[in-house]
């Protein structure tokens, strides 16, 4: 019963494949997004921070659709690996980001068996990679000598723009997708999924 159950929690080469499509889609949309998020910048306050959330939207989504270990690590670093291709402006740092960001993802889904896909978890998750990719920025030296009322407006807006993009857009995404029935080829529903989306 043991091997049953991780046979069919393993990814898949159809698993995989999609993943990648979903990240080569968002690896572009990533591209696309830094010219957006710098855009807001010239608003002030850490503005920008409230689409940052876009970032970590190729984990969360691929997660909704597969449902599978890995998922989430898998199309955040495909994604970032396709935007880093295309020029990203932030060069091969993009690939730790994308590993990370994917990690603090997946880590919310493990933490939860695989088993939940309901907006609550798909939100913490869009929380766990805003957290790996703050430990980066940190890291890198990026938000250190920020003051505390300019460091809590930075958290906290990419805190607020990652539930939003990467937990509530995504999850509202794949639950349309659900209901016209794309997904029903790559992972027929079941009664339990359209309880998870409920």
């Amino acid at each position: 019963m043991n091997t049953a159950v991780k046979a069919s929690k393993g990814l898949k080469l159809t698993d995989i494949l999609v993943t990648i499509v979903i990240a080569v889609v968002f690896g572009l949309v990533y591209k696309i997004w830094g010219p957006a998020y710098d855009l807001v910048k010239p608003l002030g306050l850490n503005a920008e921070q409230l689409v940052y959330g876009m970032w970590f939207m190729a984990g969360t989504f691929a997660y909704l659709i597969i449902r599978k270990p890995g998922v989430a690590i898998l199309a955040e670093v495909a994604a970032a690996t396709v935007s880093a291709f295309l020029g990203s402006e932030w060069g091969m740092s993009t690939l730790y980001y994308g590993l990370l960001q994917g990690l603090g993802a997946e880590l919310f889904f493990a933490v939860f068996l695989y088993r939940n896909a309901n907006l609550w978890v798909t939100s913490l998750a869009a929380v766990g990679s805003a957290i790996a990719s703050l430990i980066l920025d940190f890291s890198y030296g990026y938000i250190d000598q920020l003051s505390t009322w300019n460091y809590v407006l930075y958290v906290g807006f990419r805190m607020i723009g990652s539930i939003v993009i990467a937990g509530v857009f995504a999850f509202y995404l794949a639950k349309a997708l659900e209901v016209t029935g794309v997904t029903r080829t790559l992972r027929p529903a079941t009664e339990q999924d359209y309880k998870g989306l409920d």
